[in-house]
Order: C-alpha cells, then structure tokens, then sequence
C-alpha cells in the first residue's frame, strides 16, 4: 500500500472510530433520559413532566442518527474493496436504522405534546410508548443485527483491517441479536 493511500485509510479509521464511539456516548444516555416517558407514559402526560431532558434525549438520538450513517459512509470506500454490494448494504442498513430511531423519537415527542394538549389521554400516550418500543426493537436491535453484525462483520474479517476474532463478534453477535429480537416478536 502506497503511503498516501495508507495515511488516508488511517485518516478514516480514525473518523469511523470516532464516529462509533460517538454512538455509544449519545445512545445510551439518551435511552436513560427517555425513562420517563417511557416508564410512564399516562402518569407523564397527566404530571409536571421532565420535558427538557426529554428534548436532550431527542438531541442526543438526532446526533446519534448523524453519526450511524456517518460510519456507514466514512467505511464506504475502504469496504467496497472487499465487496461493493455489501459495503452498499452497510450503509443502507444504518439508515434504515436511523429511520427506525427516527420515527421513535417522534413517538417520544407526540407523548411530551400530548401533556400539553391532552393530559387525559393517557391510553394514547402508552400506544406511542409501545410504538417507541417497537422502533427500538426493529431498528437498533433487529437491523443492527444485519447490518453491523453480519454486514460489516464479514466485510471486517475478510479485510483483515481488524483481528479476526474481533470481526467473529459481529459475526456471531449479529445473528444472536437478529434471533432475539425475532423471538420478541412471537
């Protein structure tokens, strides 16, 4: 490998490393700040409401949904080496992904506004609790399963651009994650 083209593929590792890291940092706080809402969904309506930490918590996923389809694209052109039809399926399946986290926070926003317009409709809040519930499922947990398991797990362990044990995780951790979430569904 010339040098220029290795300082270039440090230059993305970098940023996709970044990238993935900056998924963890936003996901997980944001699922946290989501508690209530979620927890609750009536007794949040009809309450105070914590509605400014459910804002960070949909700024935290916005920031979440920028960075998902930023590794996928930042990895697009060192994967396709290996395979262009699946470096393309990488990436469609983070932003399926991001659609799925997507349409959860409107589900958590529809929840917060209904304290505003409507705190007797605590039958509909749970609904749109349940509904966030079902996009965590499909998307971070099913796709995630496809896509950065199977997908970028197979990509990484014939690249050899990470251990191959590393690369097993996703390969063996992705259908593991595809098989429960179909479980949830039946």
């Amino acid at each position: 490998m010339r040098a220029g083209q290795q300082a270039a593929t440090r230059r993305i590792s970098l940023a996709a490393g970044v990238l993935f890291l900056i998924t963890f940092v936003t996901s997980i706080p944001a699922l946290a700040l989501f508690q209530p809402v979620l927890d609750d969904p009536a007794g949040y309506i009809s309450g105070a409401g914590a509605d400014d930490r459910i804002y960070l918590g949909v700024a935290l996923e916005f920031i979440l949904i920028v960075a998902n389809i930023g590794t996928a694209v930042v990895l697009f052109p060192v994967l396709k080496r290996q395979s262009e039809m699946l470096s393309l399926g990488y990436v469609t399946a983070r932003i399926a992904e991001s659609v799925f986290i997507a349409s959860g926070i409107l589900a958590v926003l529809g929840i917060v506004s209904l304290r505003a317009d409507d705190p007797s409709a605590g039958s509909l809040a749970v609904s749109l609790a349940a509904l966030k519930d079902w996009t965590f499922l499909l998307g971070p947990g099913m796709v995630v399963g496809i896509g950065n398991g199977l997908i970028l797990g197979w990509l990484m362990y014939r690249s050899g651009l990470v251990p191959r044990r590393m690369a097993m995780l996703g390969l063996i951790g992705g259908p593991l994650l595809l098989a429960s979430g179909i479980a949830v569904l039946f």
